[in-house]
């Protein structure tokens, strides 16, 4: 491990970044009346008992003089969702808070909206710390949301979640070390993931007296209608199921489908009986859904739903989304 006396800055950079932190934006309220806001990710507790917090300012920045300045500042602990808004708040020179939902706390310091946190405290000491100012304050007012926060690591946004034992789905397992397809193997456990939840909603379908493909269409019609069942086939061709002209002939025969045209051109159009029938559907697939994100929490649900997504982003073979125009 290197300990040279004078410290290469880019390793230095890249040593810290390997320590996650949260994301944070402290407001406050200049002499003249102006709002100011920055990012920062050097929020820390120090205390309980008196409750203080403290947070870093570069000399450098434009916003220096007005916190300088300012008895009072508010730290907002950022929700997963509010990527964008540190953003916004990392910038300089524009008016940061246009637009923006804003509440008034204590010393009129700005509160923003939809974080997992807010701090609104009251400045009780300023150090220098190098190229930065340390602000430490004072907790005098809190609320809190209960949603995940954005943290950062590695020079990138993340998602926060709870990490649990590690688990095993079969005691005792044995398995072929050449093959190497164990119960951690990712395409098991999306496979089985997906086919557990989807037997709990296919029940309702069934119960519709709709197979399988046949709710795919009906649940794409939902989000947009007039789509040709060529294109209907198209966005489900990587499922293994054919949406044909037969298919949709049985939909229009059980009164939930029309359609306008022939062959694979025709446009597909639900009817009043079909909409109501996928409602229905839909609505029964979210109370699966909630039940159970409601055995995750919510924190490890939108890790999962991130995680997902960007499994989908580096897989895909560029396949349209049913809210693709």
């Amino acid at each position: 491990m290197a300990t040279d006396a004078a410290l290469d800055q880019q390793e230095f950079r890249k040593a810290l970044a390997t320590f996650t932190t949260g994301v944070t934006i402290i407001t406050g309220m200049a002499p003249d009346g102006t709002p100011v806001g920055v990012t920062a990710n050097s929020f820390n507790s120090v205390s309980l008992d008196p409750p203080l917090v403290l947070w870093s300012l570069a000399k450098s920045s434009r916003s220096l003089a007005a916190f300088d300045a300012s008895p009072y500042w508010a730290v907002h602990i950022l929700s997963a969702d509010q990527d964008a808004l540190s953003n916004r708040f990392a910038k300089s020179g524009a008016d940061k808070f246009v637009d923006l939902p804003v509440e008034t706390g204590a010393g009129g310091a700005p509160l923003l909206a939809g974080c997992a946190a807010r701090l609104q405290c009251k400045t009780t000491f300023k150090y220098e710390g190098g190229d930065h100012i340390i602000f430490v304050g004072e907790v005098v007012g809190l609320d809190r949301s209960g949603v995940p926060p954005l943290v950062f690591h590695g020079g990138k946004y993340a998602v926060a979640t709870a990490k649990t034992d590690a688990l095993a789905f079969s005691d005792g397992a044995v398995y072929d070390a050449e093959s190497s397809f164990t119960e951690n193997f990712s395409g098991y456990l999306l496979a089985r993931a997906h086919f557990q939840f989807y037997s709990q909603l296919r029940a309702h379908i069934e119960g519709a007296g709709l197979s399988d493909s046949e709710y795919f269409v009906l649940s794409v019609l939902i989000i947009k209608e007039g789509r040709s069942i060529a294109s209907l086939n198209a966005l489900f061709s990587y499922t293994g199921h054919a949406i044909t002209p037969a298919l949709v002939a049985q939909l229009a025969a059980k009164g939930l489908v029309r359609t306008d045209g022939a062959g694979v051109d025709a446009l597909c159009y639900l009817t009043a009986d079909g909409r109501t029938t996928t409602v229905r559907l839909i609505v029964a697939a979210k109370a699966v859904e909630a039940d159970m994100m409601a055995k995750f929490g919510e924190w490890e649900t939108v890790s999962l739903k991130n995680l997902l997504k960007q499994f989908i982003l580096h897989t895909d073979p560029g396949l349209a989304h049913p809210w693709s125009a």
